[in-house]
């Protein structure tokens, strides 16, 4: 194989780290918003005379703009140019968030929403590709470092800031809050970012209407199938199996379509290149775990530990300091040790770390959260960076801008398609596992017999003897339910951590690259 061309003349005027501090605000306001408004949809409910699961529309409709707009960010930076696109992303990004946060009806709200997302899907992509041009290939590993740290923090301050925010003031202001962040990455992006020369010099070909809206009907319907799934019974409901087949036809006839076009929206011959490929395989399966766990600690914290949606979003911070503390190390370390054996250890921390929530119990205090939140931090923090880094490291330049959208728009998908398994899987599962433990609650049983009797002793003090035996019937039954509950948040937890340790494997895929972005010899 020859090695790739990458170009590493062109260097911008502005100080690369200046450059990282910009892009960074605009990539943390997009991911924040991803989980912000999640603990917010009871409130919007009540505020705006809806119901939850009609209210959940207000996640998922940025959620299907955003995953439309992530694969095709890199073309459109090109056809657009990519300071101006990313300058009028973020202005519509910021204008959108005022429309949701004023927004006087639901439908006014879904589609502020909508827009909003479109305009935050390509803020991940272009400024990532914008921090890998603007070092050279030995500091990109730092780079990363700290556009990672947004990526992580993001979705784990979402939740705290979003609940502190709608329970001293108002939901609306989990939208406002993106108001003075975006008019201050306007401002740094217009003083120090600027375009490579093969950005300015390109001559933009025609749009490729066809492929976009392919895309655009997959990944839309694919993202509603995911996100109502579990609610509508999966494939119970016929409008989900033809959501499917059309979402799948489109996807097929997207992919043809693609890779004979002259001018793809999505350059899919990327994949091609085999770290990319194993790389784009990992993050999707990050998002999976990443997500799902962020998901699953304060919905377990919430429903069987009786925690305010704020105290829940504080016990998973924890994993934020660990991904604080660990990020400049492993940014300095990317280029200084194979990156491999970085993700692979990575991949075994977060392992062990949800092995260890697997064994929490309803008497769990909050530390026994906290630690192992922190290791999933530092585990994460030794993913993110370098597998971004060898992902990307063996790819010419004027590709990383379409690489870096695919490989974002994967790491979301996995998300996608983790929390839709997690929130199944706890549904389903609590039932087979109530159905196991009424089994061993007969009369026959001397244990049951033996605490039936001593509640029935306890609920007769204040009551008589009929209405006590049916307190004590109640007591045992609502415990039964929320040990079902805790074994289903118990085996889910395990599963994320054995899909951890798969992915150690899948490391050992992936070619050494030098510090200098080329594959080593073998």
């Amino acid at each position: 194989m020859s090695e790739p061309r990458i170009n590493q003349q062109w260097r911008p005027s502005a100080n690369p780290w200046l450059i990282t501090a910009a892009v960074m605000l605009a990539t943390f306001m997009e991911v924040l918003d991803t989980t912000i408004v999640t603990v917010a949809v009871p409130h919007i409910a009540g505020s705006l005379a809806t119901s939850n699961e009609e209210a959940t529309w207000v996640l998922t409709s940025y959620l299907v703009s955003n995953a439309i707009i992530l694969p095709a960010s890199g073309w459109l930076a090109i056809y657009f140019g990519r300071k101006r696109f990313l300058i009028t992303c973020i202005i519509l990004f910021t204008l959108s968030s005022i429309m949701s946060g004023a927004a006087l009806s639901l439908g006014m709200l879904i589609i502020a929403r909508v827009v909003q997302g479109a305009g935050g899907g390509a803020l991940q992509p272009v400024s990532q590709a914008i921090l890998l041009e603007s070092f050279p290939p030995e500091k990109r590993g730092m780079a990363m470092a700290a556009f990672a740290l947004g990526v992580v923090l993001a979705p784990i301050a979402g939740p705290t800031i979003g609940g502190w925010l709608t329970d001293n003031y108002s939901w609306r202001w989990a939208f406002y809050i993106n108001i003075p962040v975006g008019m201050l990455a306007i401002l740094m992006i217009e003083t120090f970012v600027e375009d490579p020369p093969y950005i300015t010099e390109a001559k933009p070909g025609k749009i490729d209407w066809f492929g976009f809206g392919l895309m655009a009907v997959s990944l839309g319907m694919l993202q509603v199938i995911l996100d109502k799934g579990q609610q509508k019974d999966w494939f119970a409901a016929s409008w989900i199996v033809w959501f499917t087949v059309i979402s799948s036809v489109s996807m097929i006839v997207f992919v043809l379509w693609e890779l004979r076009a002259r001018e793809p929206i999505v350059h899919l011959r990327v994949f091609a290149d085999r770290n990319f490929a194993v790389g784009t395989f990992l993050i999707t399966l990050v998002g999976v775990s990443l997500y799902s766990a962020i998901t699953l600690i304060p919905l377990f914290l919430q429903t069987l530990l009786g925690y305010p949606a704020l105290q829940s979003g504080l016990a998973v911070s924890p994993r934020g300091l660990g991904a604080l503390i660990t990020m400049p190390v492993v940014g300095f370390l990317t280029g200084k040790v194979d990156v491999r054996k970085l993700v692979g250890t990575g991949f075994f921390l977060v392992a062990v770390s949800l092995w260890l929530i697997s064994n929490l119990s309803l008497e769990t205090p909050i530390w026994n959260i906290a630690a192992p939140s922190v290791l999933t931090g530092v585990g994460l923090s030794m993913v993110f960076v370098p597998l971004a880094t060898v992902a990307m490291g063996t790819l010419p330049q004027n590709e990383i801008g379409n690489a870096s959208g695919v490989f974002n728009l994967m790491r979301n998908m996995g998300g996608s398609i983790g929390i839709s398994f997690v929130v199944t899987y706890l549904a389903r599962h609590a039932q087979t596992n109530q159905m196991t433990l009424v089994s061993h609650l007969t009369r026959w049983t001397p244990a049951y017999h033996y605490n039936l009797q001593q509640i029935r002793n306890f609920f007769g003090i204040h009551s008589g003897p009929a209405l006590a035996e049916r307190q004590a019937e109640g007591f045992i039954y609502n415990s039964l339910l929320r040990q079902s509950q805790l074994m289903a948040f118990m085996q889910s937890f395990r599963i994320l951590a054995v899909i951890s340790l798969l992915c150690i494997m899948a490391t050992l895929l992936l070619k050494k690259i030098k510090s200098r972005g080329r594959i080593a010899p073998h």
